[in-house]
């Protein structure tokens, strides 16, 4: 006790804090973008349990990968070689997590703007399908969990070395994303232009990490910035379309 007290009169230890908490929750919007998409689908009277689900089981992954960090570290360590290229497990994560990113994206994008003939007229399908298996829904949250919590896990150990500054922030960015997941989920829901926009920054998150899987570094903070951008400007058509009159 006296060492964490110790370590809390550190003003250093309090900027690294307030800054692992920044990158925490920046890093959780990804994670949280897929969840919301992906309840969405079931029933509502099942939506928020499965929200709690996924986020809890993301706050168990990664209070699991804080306490192995010695395996965590091993997992840069290079275990197959293709190519003159060597490839560790993270690398290998990355880019499972990053292909399934990109084909639950493509395919939703697809099914979104898919067409079909009705008495001789032309329609779309704007809204997803409803689907009662929350077992499955649960299971690719949790999958892709995996996926996102050794990447939040290893930029928190390359930002700091103390173990109880990385624990309160990942439990307080795992917090904000518990509180934000409901009103960004009916967010979505209710307005099909953000669901298309929230797809394309899945398929760009997938590219990512199946880039960085192979080896190229992309700093994240350009592809937040676009994602942002791209919201802003998004925001800003709905804003006219509302002074308008017309529809989402």
């Amino acid at each position: 006790m006296d060492q964490i007290l110790a370590l809390f009169a550190d003003p250093a230890v309090w900027a690294a804090l307030v800054t692992l908490i920044v990158m925490e929750v920046v890093l959780g919007i990804d994670n949280l973008i897929f969840i919301s998409i992906l309840t969405n689908k079931l029933p509502e009277a099942q939506r928020a349990r499965a929200r709690a689900i996924g986020i809890g089981g993301a706050l168990v992954m990664r209070i699991l990968l804080l306490f192995t960090l010695s395996w965590i570290v091993a997992l840069k360590e290079p275990v197959i070689t293709l190519m003159d290229k060597g490839f560790s497990w993270r690398d290998i994560i990355l880019i499972v997590g990053g292909l399934f990113l990109v084909y639950k994206a493509t395919k939703e994008i697809n099914h979104a703007t898919e067409t079909h003939v009705k008495d001789g007229e032309l329609e779309t399908h704007e809204k997803p399908p409803v689907t009662s298996n929350i077992a499955a829904a649960i299971a690719q949250i949790l999958l892709l969990d995996l996926v996102f919590s050794i990447d939040s896990i290893l930029t928190a150990v390359g930002m700091t070395d103390h173990l109880p500054i990385m624990v309160i922030a990942v439990m307080f960015a795992v917090f904000v994303m518990f509180v934000a997941s409901g009103p960004i989920a009916n967010f979505i829901a209710k307005h099909p232009s953000i669901v298309m926009l929230a797809l394309g920054f899945l398929l760009m998150i997938g590219m990512v990490l199946i880039a960085e899987g192979f080896g190229a570094h992309i700093e994240k903070g350009y592809i937040y910035a676009a994602m942002g951008f791209s919201a802003f400007v998004e925001f800003l058509q709905m804003f006219r379309r509302k002074k308008s009159g017309t529809a989402h």
